[in-house]
């Protein structure tokens, strides 16, 4: 719901917007200005503008794709980049903390610098940090990789004991993810593979890397501390699954 200033048409019926405050609503994505009721028969599938996207970290993954025109966020890349170079074989990445503050620090870089941020060993030597803002970018989306409105369907497919009926309940899950959603996923989930790869020097395999990320790319829709707890062993499991079986299910 927006207020304008000055007179203001609808862009859809072309009609004036009456009123003194809350005229009209306004897309956050693209600008688009509309009626109330004109904003139900607007397509929801815009393409977002530059302009209005202040920021990488907390912004909706769909959106910052599309405004990029990108098929990921260049965080993913970027940070996955630089690890695959540097870090694989890093005793406990992902599981060792880097430093809050310069995890901090590389968050604002992305923000302000988008896809030109530096984060060269020159500047952050310790890899952590690195993974950190990787993990800490996955936990600030408002909607999170593994999106609410698939999060009970994969907790009930983690939940089938027959090995091969249960991959193929996580495949058809898979198929449901928005675009953007399923081509972070399956990047990410190759690059843990990779992780796993290299578990002799990292002592991180599946079921490690599992613990970490499963809270990390999937929440429950209701923020229920109850239902967190129950579906954690859940959460592991299915990011487990995605790491060992990603040939197959990507």
């Amino acid at each position: 719901v927006h207020t304008f200033r000055g007179p203001h048409w609808c862009e859809y019926c072309a009609n004036f917007m009456w009123g003194l405050i809350a005229q009209g609503v306004r897309c956050s994505d693209c600008g688009l200005n509309v009626h109330k009721q004109c904003s139900k028969y607007v397509p929801n599938d815009c393409q977002p503008d530059l302009k209005r996207i202040k920021r990488v970290y907390c912004c909706d993954l769909t959106t910052l794709v599309k405004a990029h025109n990108t098929q990921r966020p260049m965080v993913v890349d970027s940070c996955i980049r630089e690890i695959e170079a540097r870090g694989l074989k890093s005793e406990g990445l992902y599981r060792v903390s880097g430093f809050t503050e310069h995890i901090e620090d590389v968050k604002m870089a992305f923000d302000r610098d988008g896809d030109k941020a530096d984060i060269s060993a020159s500047i952050y030597p310790d890899i952590n940090i690195i993974a950190g803002a990787l993990k800490l970018y996955f936990r600030d989306l408002p909607i999170p990789v593994i999106t609410y409105d698939t999060y009970s369907k994969f907790i009930e497919a983690a939940k089938i004991s027959n090995p091969d009926e249960r991959l193929e309940a996580i495949h058809e899950v898979l198929m449901l993810l928005p675009a953007a959603h399923y081509e972070t996923l399956r990047y990410l989930m190759i690059h843990l593979k990779k992780v796993t790869l290299h578990e002799k020097e990292n002592f991180m395999n599946a079921e490690n890397l599992g613990i970490v990320f499963g809270p990390t790319l999937m929440r429950p829709p209701e923020d229920s501390t109850l239902a967190t707890l129950n579906d954690m062993r859940y959460q592991k499991l299915i990011v487990q699954i995605l790491i060992e079986n990603e040939d197959v299910l990507f």
